[in-house]
């Protein structure tokens, strides 16, 4: 069983990912934030270094799904691979901060790799407004995320919405995180495992 987690920056997806986890006994597949050699140059520099993120997040998720599959776990993953090539990617090449010539190597690549792997069984959105984003980013503070704008989160929530629209990988859980607080609040992390439960056993 292969279950994934997808959602803006600060949504609550590690969060999330753990907790399902904790629950069910699933193996969790965290992302790479802390080894990503990438990151703190992007946030000073984005144009120059946005290509060479995008790859490496690509880089790193196709081989997560790859493993996921011949793993035989049950695993919950946090954020993937398609969110990378349908949001995050073509928005920087919007905002004019990743060159056409980049942004048509990168789309090559990606479609190579979606057609080697499955879609997960599951599919878990985190739907956020951008308040409660922010709220959540600042809460953590990560150095690297300070300089994130309001308005680069609200380009990558349209993304987001659009995505999850026309989503045909598989099964789809839309959460509203904006009323569900599943960090404080144990019945509306209740809430959610129900709505995952019937999910799944719609799989089977």
């Amino acid at each position: 069983m292969h279950v994934a987690i997808a959602g803006n920056i600060g949504a609550g997806k590690t969060t999330l990912t753990k907790l399902l986890a904790k629950h069910y006994k699933w193996e969790a597949q965290l992302e790479d934030v802390v080894d990503n050699p990438y990151l703190d140059d992007f946030y000073n520099q984005m144009e120059r270094w946005s290509f060479n993120l995008q790859v490496y997040f690509l880089n790193s998720r196709f081989r997560q799904v790859l493993q996921i599959r011949q793993s035989g776990k049950d695993i919950i993953q946090d954020r993937t691979i398609y969110e990378d090539a349908h949001i995050f990617a073509p928005n920087l090449h919007a905002m004019g901060l990743m060159t056409n010539r980049d942004f048509e190597n990168y789309k090559s690549l990606f479609d190579l790799m979606e057609s080697l792997v499955l879609g997960p069984d599951l599919l878990i959105y985190l739907r956020s407004s951008i308040p409660n984003l922010v709220s959540q980013i600042h809460k953590r503070g990560r150095d690297y995320e300070n300089s994130i704008s309001i308005d680069y989160l609200s380009r990558l929530n349209e993304r987001y919405e659009a995505w999850i629209h026309g989503y045909d990988k598989g099964k789809l859980l839309i959460i509203d995180v904006d009323r569900l607080d599943f960090v404080e609040n144990p019945e509306d992390l209740g809430t959610i495992i129900n709505s995952i439960d019937a999910q799944i056993n719609g799989l089977f």
